[in-house]
């Protein structure tokens, strides 16, 4: 029984390159990282983290300085899944989902990596082993960008490696995100795959409409064209124009992925390890998706989905997200022959260049 010793969190405030906007969460100039450092007793530590788009990491922090690592330190930190649910009951009355599931998924990732580092295995091998690669696109939020930008910005992709892009729509008229596409499209050629993202900014009649007007472009999928919550709307979608549609990253709960899985005919499912309870929360929502024959994805933290989206059977693809975290570690995401390559070596792979992230961390924002 390795015992948790001791939980050491932080809070880093990192500037955006430039002001980056989308449909519902308007602009972002920052991004927050809260990380979780773990050591237990057998010698072995681990790091956690997960990340907010500017807004509430000092209660995602609070909540894992005063309510869980008081509950965590002597705890079993082997019993990953007995640690994650404890968490969950721990704090469930006020936090099912929200706050609570990013502060249990930074420990939870903490946890994983200190197992991996204890056994001498990499994380794309404890998700299933399936192999180290996966496919991956270059998702800009780039909602204000001018069109020559946004053409730009999409060469920039094809240069990295990329075969595959996401652009955001939401545009006050929907002819100015058909023209965009259109664009896109066109600079892209027939064959690779492209995708569009609403962030939830429609309401299900206008995702319809939408989706009726976006389908001679061949888009791979329409995602969060509607708020998450309205399962049987994606369905409606679906159903009426058989658009395939994405959604997940907005889903915080194992109960959450159970209505979507059951009830709103996805396409694509993409669960984010920040905020949906970790790597457990994370392939728990996975195994529901694929026995339901949807294909599982990711949603950002690409430095450290790549290994479970490798991992984990099937042949989804991880989101190269706009927030640079793994700029900030020794190992940014490489890609090869247009696939991601996960890390070899024991643990989550994601290993923070601590001195960099100090540096770049703006108290001010």
């Amino acid at each position: 029984m390795p015992a948790i010793r001791s939980v050491e969190c932080d809070l880093f405030r990192i500037p955006l390159a430039e002001v980056l906007s989308d449909a519902k969460h308007g602009d972002h100039t920052h991004f927050q990282l809260v990380t979780v450092r773990i050591a237990l007793d057998d010698g072995t530590e681990g790091t956690g983290y997960t990340y907010t788009g500017g807004y509430g990491g000092d209660a995602i922090k609070a909540m894992v300085d005063t309510d869980l690592r008081p509950w965590l330190l002597g705890r079993d930190g082997g019993d990953i899944d007995a640690v994650h649910d404890g968490m969950q009951w721990l704090v469930h009355y006020v936090g099912r989902g929200g706050i609570a599931s990013f502060a249990i998924s930074a420990v939870d990732i903490a946890l994983w990596d200190a197992r991996g580092k204890r056994e001498g295995r990499a994380l794309w091998q404890m998700a299933g082993g399936d192999t180290d690669r996966c496919r991956a696109y270059c998702g800009g939020i780039d909602l204000n960008f001018p069109l020559p930008k946004l053409l730009d910005s999409i060469r920039g992709y094809l240069d990295r490696g990329a075969d595959a892009v996401k652009i955001k729509i939401g545009q006050p008229e929907l002819a100015t995100d058909i023209e965009r596409i259109a664009a896109v499209r066109e600079l892209l050629g027939p064959d690779r795959h492209f995708m569009v993202d609403a962030n939830y900014g429609m309401s299900v009649a206008q995702a319809i409409e939408a989706s009726k007007a976006f389908a001679r472009f061949n888009l791979t999928w329409f995602e969060e064209p509607i708020i998450p919550d309205d399962y049987d709307g994606y369905a409606r979608i679906t159903d009426e124009t058989g658009m395939p549609v994405a959604q997940g990253e907005n889903l915080h709960t194992i109960h959450e992925f159970e209505q979507a899985v059951a009830r709103s005919k996805l396409a694509f499912l993409q669960p984010d390890g920040s905020n949906c309870g970790g790597i457990t929360g994370w392939l728990r929502a996975a195994k529901l998706g694929a026995d339901a024959g949807i294909t599982v994805c990711s949603h950002g933290m690409q430095e450290l989905h790549v290994s479970l989206v490798s991992g984990f059977p099937g042949d989804g693809w991880i989101e190269v997200h706009s927030f640079p975290i793994d700029q900030y570690t020794t190992r940014p995401l490489r890609l090869q022959d247009h696939r991601a390559v996960a890390p070899s070596e024991p643990g989550t792979g994601v290993v923070f260049d601590w001195d960099r992230l100090r540096a770049a961390h703006d108290p001010a924002r």
